[in-house]
């Protein structure tokens, strides 16, 4: 009777244990930050213009992109940036300036320059974007 109470306790310790080790081990963290983009320059190299005066207005868009959809030619007044949640991206500027973009990655756009975007893959594009400019400015021109 001892050697079985013994043996249960044992069992019971070693399996209380087990359980605390493995949560410990697939317990996710509560927060994580990770930095996707911190620049002074847009994707082609260029520096960023400084910010213009007047009421801060901050605009966050979803921009679906259809698979061998292409954007028309365009520029944006202001500072924008954006994540591509999914697909990929190719952006031409009117000199050729070309990058490609695919799922993950974080873009700096150009800043009063034309250029245009299109989706060359099979699925649609998702990017999230965030135009830091001013109240009732338009956040993108397209080029007539």
């Amino acid at each position: 009777m001892k050697t079985t109470l013994l043996t249960s306790l044992i069992l019971l310790t070693s399996s209380t244990l087990l359980a605390k080790d493995m949560n410990k081990i697939t317990k996710p963290k509560p927060i994580t930050i990770e930095v996707l983009q911190k620049a002074t320059t847009s994707w082609n190299g260029e520096a960023l213009p400084s910010y213009k005066s007047g009421k801060p207005e901050i605009s966050i868009v979803k921009i679906s992109v259809a698979p061998h959809a292409k954007f028309p030619i365009h520029k944006h007044p202001m500072i924008n940036a954006g994540v591509i949640l999914s697909g990929e991206l190719t952006v031409i500027t009117d000199e050729n300036q070309t990058k490609h973009f695919k799922a993950g990655d974080a873009v700096v756009e150009v800043v009063n320059r034309w250029h245009h975007g299109q989706n060359d893959g099979n699925v649609t594009t998702e990017i999230i974007v965030v135009y830091a400019g001013v109240e009732g400015e338009q956040l993108t021109i397209i080029k007539r």
